[in-house]
């Protein structure tokens, strides 16, 4: 905690004041938790008096819509010239929800690089960062960003700084990333900090329904789809994998977004310890991969077998081979992984 309040310290000499050209940057295909940490603290630092630009590489899922402030990212897919140009300005760049400038596109990357003045500082919860920033609040034992953004913002500006918008934004960060408060990481001071956000307005039933309850009837059939017809069981039905086709994913209308979560479900079957979804796109198959409890650490196979990472209970990677030699080598490497646990 020491450590903590004494990088604070250093970061609040240097946003605190306001006056500063900072970006707000991070992940491809952002997620509730990346957009709701850059919202409130790119608006907390806005409303310190600096020049803040938040930028996501590519567009939302459109049932984060409603969250406040959405509007206002630069899109870089559909604004690059924007975001190079506040980039190649910017005195800070803060990465949120982004251990590594990797996993950003090739643009994205060289424009960072370009800029060697500005301060890289991350905000982070994912295993192994790099070294190349100058200031690094990395807690991968913390269950979100916007977790760690809460404690940030509690304890440079206070927790008077946050509205009802920035309650609601940082929850549905948390919210999504442990499952609606359901995985690992559910400490008391998690709970110490939903208390908080409850008390400068947020309305949990709200941020469920828009969240949960806003998917389209296309979404609904995709799921169950995917539940009877591609759900499929290996390793005495301990583990279980779904392989989603382009032609099957345009045959429902696939909108980004809208296989979010679906990995989760095999998972309530007794006995599953690791589940898998393979997405494919034109460039590559989406991995993800989630587990339960201690048995199995999808962040080491992820590592091990798709050149990803993550968490013990939450990791993906990518696989540049077709989508059945993608099957195919998961399952060898489930057999393989799974004898030497």
């Amino acid at each position: 905690m020491e450590q903590f309040r004494q990088k604070a310290a250093e970061l609040k000499a240097l946003v605190g004041s306001g006056g500063k050209k900072i970006v707000v940057l991070s992940h491809t295909n952002p997620d509730g938790d990346a957009i709701g940490s850059s919202l409130t603290w790119g608006h907390v630092l806005q409303g310190a008096g600096n020049d803040v630009t938040c930028i996501l590489p590519n567009r939302y899922p459109a049932f984060l819509n409603w969250m406040e402030g959405i509007d206002r990212f630069v899109i870089a897919k559909e604004n690059l010239d924007v975001a190079q140009k506040a980039i190649e300005q910017a005195e800070i760049v803060f990465c949120l929800d982004l251990n590594t400038i990797e996993r950003l596109d090739e643009t994205l990357c060289a424009a960072i690089e370009a800029n060697t003045t500005a301060k890289r500082i991350l905000i982070d919860h994912h295993l192994n960062p790099p070294t190349y920033y100058d200031l690094m609040f990395s807690y991968p034992e913390d269950c979100s960003t916007s977790f760690v953004v809460y404690r940030l913002v509690c304890e440079i500006f206070g927790v008077e700084v946050l509205d009802k918008s920035d309650a609601e934004n940082l929850y549905t960060g948390i919210m999504t990333d442990t499952g609606n408060l359901s995985f690992s990481s559910l400490t008391p001071e998690l709970f110490r900090a939903i208390a908080g956000l409850l008390e400068r307005g947020l309305e949990i039933q709200k941020v469920n329904v828009a969240v949960y309850n806003a998917f389209t009837a296309d979404r609904v059939r995709l799921l169950g789809y995917t539940l009877n017809k591609k759900m499929t069981l290996i390793e005495n039905n301990t583990v279980s994998y779904i392989a989603l086709s382009e032609r099957e994913l345009r045959r429902f209308n696939f909108q980004l977004g809208d296989s979010e979560g679906f990995v989760n479900y095999p998972l309530t079957i007794t006995g599953v310890k690791m589940s898998a979804i393979f997405i494919e796109t034109r460039k590559f198959i989406r991995v993800s991969l989630r587990s339960r409890g201690d048995e199995v650490d999808v962040n080491v196979f992820a590592r091990k077998y798709f050149n990803g990472g993550g968490h013990k209970n939450a990791a993906g990677g990518r696989s540049y081979v077709s989508l059945a030699e993608t099957v195919d080598h998961f399952i060898r490497s489930a057999s393989e992984f799974l004898n030497h646990c």
